[in-house]
């Protein structure tokens, strides 16, 4: 296999920072961009760090993004004239973002997910079977857990996993979001699909769903121990989409789940 030619935005960021641990260590990837919002004058790996311009991404034929929505546009317009794959791993979008990235994998193979871990993943496919086997009679809830730092709230993969409650019952997933709540020690069910989140210490991840008849309840849960996981699923998601057409793709195109 050829290698690829690889380029990170945000790279000083802690996902930024991990993807390059993890495509140092790994033969199909070469290194050619770094980028960041803010000039800084340094190099890692013997890269120097640009801010996000057409000269900066030329090189590359694939860009990995972990950023913030304003930075993730920025980067598909020049993505997108250039003819580059990207992976995008920036969450907190809106309705409206939503549609335009659909627009932009039009023109270039996309590949977007709310969390590059294959074990998260698989745990939203079995979200979306288990609501469309327990029906309308179970009421949901969703709660995370992620360290000190992270700002957003509910978490990118929270919200992946409401809407894989809300593919299952074969529902709009706006429809369906409820509360939002922060460092709760306890949350209701109710008929909409509240969160809670908690942000406390070091802790990577961890995420539940919960389905509730009032009778029983149903828990599904994932944690996670080494950010790795995340880049390495990352780097596994840009190696299948060296083979795509212009689309929109997910983890699950990835793990081929029907």
């Amino acid at each position: 296999m050829k290698k690829i030619n690889l380029a990170v935005t945000g790279c000083m960021g802690r996902m930024g920072q991990q993807i390059i641990k993890s495509a140092k260590s790994d033969k199909d990837f070469k290194l050619v961009a770094l980028t960041e919002n803010k000039i800084i004058n340094k190099k890692i790996l013997g890269v120097k760090l640009e801010q996000n311009t057409e000269l900066a991404l030329r090189k590359s034929n694939l860009i990995i993004d972990f950023t913030i929505p304003k930075c993730t546009f920025q980067v598909l317009k020049i993505a997108s004239k250039l003819k580059k794959r990207v992976v995008i791993g920036t969450t907190g979008f809106t309705k409206k973002e939503e549609n335009l990235i659909k627009n932009f994998s039009k023109k270039i193979p996309i590949l977007k997910a709310g969390n590059m871990s294959l074990g998260i993943n698989l745990l939203m496919y079995l979200t979306e079977i288990t609501a469309s086997s327990l029906g309308n009679k179970f009421l949901s809830k969703i709660f995370e857990v992620h360290h000190k730092h992270k700002k957003d709230y509910p978490s990118g993969t929270a919200l992946m996993l409401g809407k894989g409650i809300a593919l299952g019952k074969k529902r709009d997933f706006y429809s369906l979001l409820g509360k939002k709540y922060l460092n709760k020690k306890t949350f209701p069910f109710e008929n909409k699909i509240n969160f809670n989140s908690i942000r406390k210490g070091e802790i990577i991840g961890e995420h539940e769903v919960k389905f509730s008849s009032g009778k029983e309840i149903i828990t599904l849960n994932h944690e996670a121990f080494d950010r790795a996981l995340y880049s390495e699923g990352a780097l596994l998601a840009a190696k299948w989409l060296m083979t795509k057409k212009p689309g929109l793709y997910s983890m699950r195109d990835l793990m081929n789940f029907k």
